[in-house]
């Protein structure tokens, strides 16, 4: 049979080849320890690298994409074997490990020693990367003022939970003079999700408050726009539950990658020029604002942090579309999935463009704008063209 579970691939005491065939940007986030890359599209390319005298091993994200690729190279006489369930299975049992581990004295030791380790890594070896930026943004666009409780806002995620930690610093390095919450909004996660949650609060020792919707099933029938329903949704029980924790904001972890994939996008697909704002006044929640502290940080910066400190975060909790898998799901085909590849390889060429971009919504000449808009009132160069 070409299909094994996880356990048994680790029982195989042979040498062999573990194979992830997921996208290149998802093996980077993590893999399977001393797995190698080759996307599942692009194997035919990669033949003359799979040795036929060493038993191969594909990890796909559910194990579908493995078991076809693997029927097919059985038939060309590879001792290849698909991972059953892929990916996800490998969390889950990993899952399972943590989770069955006894808290006796030493492991607390060690676990306390590890979210040292952690919090140490921020302020020391990515102090340039992560630390700098974000108290750049806290002070450039001044995010905090004396008095404030914040609300911050955890989905699970590596953004969310590496805010979660800043804050932390932020308070423990002379920042006394604000509260925070850290709210975790169960939608509806499935059981891995949620249990990898609450474990990697645990690990960065974060004291994290839960609360519960059903905002997945309500989407669940929805054909047109589930995704911005959901998002809308989402946003507004963060508030109603951030005021009734008393905070005045709420923290959410979008990055320097997403603001300018956002400028992008507004552009090729919105025919118009915006940008994801680093704070802003809820228009439905008088008194309440939203801040963005990791505006300056690079998604590449966060990425290396988690893989350094062997971290393993929910890429996307939506349980609706398989490319959105937790365990390592894939936004191949959305828009913004398309911007970040064509960013990235305009990177390649010129390592300028990404700031660029973010510089752009910071440099607009009004003089050399056809049209805008401001405060909802639309504004022509024609409007005043003659009385110059």
């Amino acid at each position: 049979m070409y299909r094994r579970s996880v356990e048994d691939m680790e029982q195989d005491q042979r040498k062999k080849l573990i194979i992830d065939i997921r996208k290149e940007e998802d093996f980077e986030r993590e893999t399977y320890p001393g797995a190698r890359n080759i996307y599942w599209e692009e194997f035919d390319s990669h033949m003359e690298e799979i040795p036929k005298d060493v038993p191969v091993y594909l990890i796909c994200y559910t194990g579908q994409k493995s078991d076809e690729l693997a029927e097919n190279l059985r038939g060309q006489g590879y001792e290849v074997f698909s991972v059953e369930g892929g990916y996800r299975a490998y969390l889950r049992r990993k899952l399972a490990a943590l989770m069955s581990e006894p808290d006796t004295g030493a492991k607390e030791e060690e676990k306390k020693k590890r979210t040292q380790d952690i919090e140490r890594s921020i302020i020391k070896k990515f102090k340039k990367q992560i630390w700098r930026p974000f108290t750049k943004a806290i002070n450039t666009y001044e995010m905090i003022q004396d008095g404030d409780k914040i609300a911050v806002c955890i989905s699970g995620g590596k953004d969310s939970m590496l805010m979660a930690k800043l804050f932390q610093e932020l308070e423990r390095h002379g920042r006394k003079n604000f509260e925070v919450v850290f709210l975790v909004m169960n939608p509806g996660y499935n059981e891995i999700n949620y249990e990898t949650i609450l474990q990697n609060a645990k690990i960065l020792d974060v004291p994290v408050t839960v609360f519960k919707t059903e905002i997945f099933d309500t989407v669940a029938d929805i054909t047109e726009s589930p995704c911005y329903l959901c998002a809308r949704m989402r946003r507004g029980y963060l508030y109603s539950k951030a005021r009734e924790f008393g905070c005045n904001k709420i923290a959410l972890g979008h990055h320097f990658d997403d603001v300018i994939e956002t400028i992008v996008m507004g552009m090729m697909y919105g025919a118009q020029i915006q940008t994801m704002m680093p704070k802003l006044h809820s228009t439905n929640f008088p008194g309440m604002e939203l801040i963005r502290p990791l505006y300056l940080i690079r998604e590449s910066d966060i990425i290396h942090w988690a893989k350094y400190n062997d971290l393993h975060f929910i890429q996307c909790a939506c349980r609706f579309t398989e490319s959105c898998a937790s365990c390592g799901g894939t936004e191949k085909g959305s828009k913004r999935a398309q911007v970040k590849e064509l960013i990235r390889n305009l990177e390649k060429d010129n390592p300028y463009v990404p700031m660029n971009i973010f510089r752009s919504v910071e440099n607009v000449n009004l003089d050399t704008v056809i049209g805008y808009k401001q405060h909802g009132k639309r504004h022509h160069f024609l409007d005043d063209y003659d009385g110059l």
